[in-house]
């Protein structure tokens, strides 16, 4: 597992404290909130022989599965917190998928691909439930875009403003999601057209489940 000299400190101790204990429980209990996860990845499509960088991957969950549905692609993820890289590691292992996924320590925010994982470009990248967890989102996004190789696809999933969905319901998930340091980006869509734009790149967009989730993929062409 690598790790970069310009990882935020203040970042990494916050996301360890978080989840030094729920990283044991997490993949349990957020598959029934973190909708939309499942449908990023059987949208991934790689390239054969591609390379397929997870920004924020956590527990590894999504990396396995995806590993599993594309076995001919190469698997990397990047995250903040050596807490859930420790349950990464595991349960990469377990699934016996440490040949083909690869894990380094940084921020999503500004790292150096090449020196992480020996590569600067990568066909897919992809982040799940993780924006709303990283102060500076944009440049995470524009971080993931900026390792795109030509063709490439950045592919995002998180929570959404729920404006469809009952305001009790609403304000619960928020306050809930607040406890977690979680922040629904209600500018997300406006951001993804941005970036697309400033490179030209194409973009596709939307919500899901009444507005629990908004999704979105930007391809570099």
């Amino acid at each position: 597992m690598g790790e970069t000299g310009g990882q935020n400190g203040a970042s990494a101790a916050l996301m360890d404290s978080v989840y030094r204990n729920q990283r044991h429980i997490y993949d349990l209990t957020r598959k029934y909130y973190l909708l939309g996860r499942d449908r990023l990845i059987a949208r991934l499509v790689p390239p054969p022989g591609g390379a397929v960088l997870e920004l924020g991957c956590g527990t590894g969950r999504n990396l396995i599965e995806a590993a599993r549905l594309y076995p001919d692609a190469r698997f990397y993820g990047l995250d903040i917190s050596r807490e859930m890289l420790a349950t990464a590691e595991a349960n990469i292992r377990r699934a016996g998928l440490e040949e083909r996924i690869r894990l380094a320590c940084g921020d999503a925010s500004a790292f150096e691909a090449e020196a992480l994982f020996g590569r600067g470009s990568f066909d897919r990248v992809f982040m799940s439930y993780t924006l709303s967890m990283i102060p500076p989102w944009r440049e995470a996004m524009a971080a993931g875009f900026a390792v795109l190789a030509a063709g490439g696809q950045l592919s995002v999933v998180d929570f959404g403003q729920q404006e469809r969905l009952p305001g009790l319901f609403r304000r619960l998930l928020h306050a809930w999601l607040a406890k977690f340091h979680v922040t629904p980006r209600a500018d997300m869509l406006d951001a993804v057209q941005s970036l697309a734009s400033q490179h030209e790149a194409r973009s596709e967009a939307g919500s899901l489940y009444r507005g629990y989730a908004v999704w979105a993929e930007i391809t570099r062409v």
